[in-house]
């Protein structure tokens, strides 16, 4: 599906100002055409296109939006807050009828969302959702369970080391839903919580960076060396930087166990370098954003949480997959 430059004033104002880009892509263009085919004008509000998996969720909400009515564009907002945030608004001044959002932070998103929902918006959650008492913004969320892919990591663990192990976490993007949930659903009653995993360290990053993760794990290395079992982190690029780093360091046999299901934690787990990796289908869940945002159009209700079901692939069941696209 062609992409093309979203000509859009305010939005082309953040692009100078804030570095935020503006991409829109269908089979009938976008503006007047749109309107002329009947189409419902959709943004899919990216936090960071650097991150791979956005930028591969963006192309299958540009790839998919027209079988649902959509004349989709994206915006990047590279990984700012207010930049996030000024995008929503301008989708309300060019009246965008549907906006879909994976935010950088759930909680400084709202204030935003507030006005979206006053101003008539169909707000979707794509991935990760907001706050319990913040959902009144937005009008429903698809993707995976976060607190369960956490929890999922914890069994990895607690199965792998019955007798207990020295292992540290390492968080993803800090204020993420992902991140929140996944360290609470690792940490809590369903996770290693009473078992005799322990927990070293934990940091989380400032974005879903590889090189971030490097970081961390090295400074792990540092201070606890060869107590260092295991690493859970958040993301499969981020175990990409852990590896290194471990590797770096001379250290192997490290238990990692890492969420995403990406092409990295794919030939990862297959080279043995990651144990597990608890994988999410970016493809499906942006499918689901689209059918619920549709419904929610015609009128329709829908359920307001929509959960995709996670994968665990590790070291068996890795050659029962065929090698993710992003």
């Amino acid at each position: 599906m062609m992409k093309k430059v979203a000509a859009i004033g305010v939005a082309m104002l953040v692009s100078v100002v804030m570095g935020v880009s503006a991409q829109g892509g269908s089979d009938q263009g976008s503006g007047a055409q749109g309107k002329a085919s009947g189409m419902v004008k959709a943004a899919f509000i990216v936090s960071n296109m650097a991150n791979e998996s956005q930028a591969f969720s963006a192309k299958q909400f540009l790839k998919y939006g027209s079988e649902f009515g959509f004349d989709m564009y994206t915006f990047d907002a590279k990984g700012d807050t207010q930049a996030e945030s000024q995008i929503v608004t301008n989708c309300i001044a060019q009246q965008f009828k549907v906006i879909f959002l994976n935010p950088n932070d759930i909680n400084a998103i709202v204030p935003s969302l507030m006005k979206a929902k006053q101003a008539g918006l169909v707000v979707g959650m794509f991935s990760s959702d907001l706050a319990p008492a913040n959902q009144k913004y937005r009008d429903f969320y698809a993707g995976v369970n976060d607190t369960m892919a956490g929890q999922q990591a914890a069994q990895a663990f607690i199965k792998h080391f019955p007798n207990g192990a020295k292992i540290v976490e390492i968080g993803g993007q800090a204020g993420h839903d992902a991140q929140i949930k996944r360290h609470d659903g690792f940490n809590g009653d369903k996770g290693i919580k009473g078992s005799k995993i322990q927990v070293l360290d934990y940091k989380a990053c400032q974005q879903w960076a590889t090189d971030q993760a490097q970081a961390i794990m090295e400074d792990d290395i540092v201070k606890y060396g060869k107590e260092i079992q295991g690493v859970f982190v958040h993301w499969d690029n981020g175990a990409t930087g852990v590896i290194q780093a471990a590797k770096a360091a001379g250290m192997t046999g490290l238990y990692i166990v890492g969420v995403d299901g990406n092409r990295a934690g794919y030939y990862q787990v297959q080279s043995g370098d990651q144990a597990v990796s608890i994988a999410q289908d970016f493809t499906v869940m942006a499918k689901k954003d689209l059918e619920l945002a549709q419904a929610v159009v015609a009128g329709k209700k829908v359920d307001p949480i929509n959960f995709v079901p996670l994968t665990v692939i590790d070291k068996d069941s890795v050659k029962t997959f065929a090698p993710p696209e992003w």
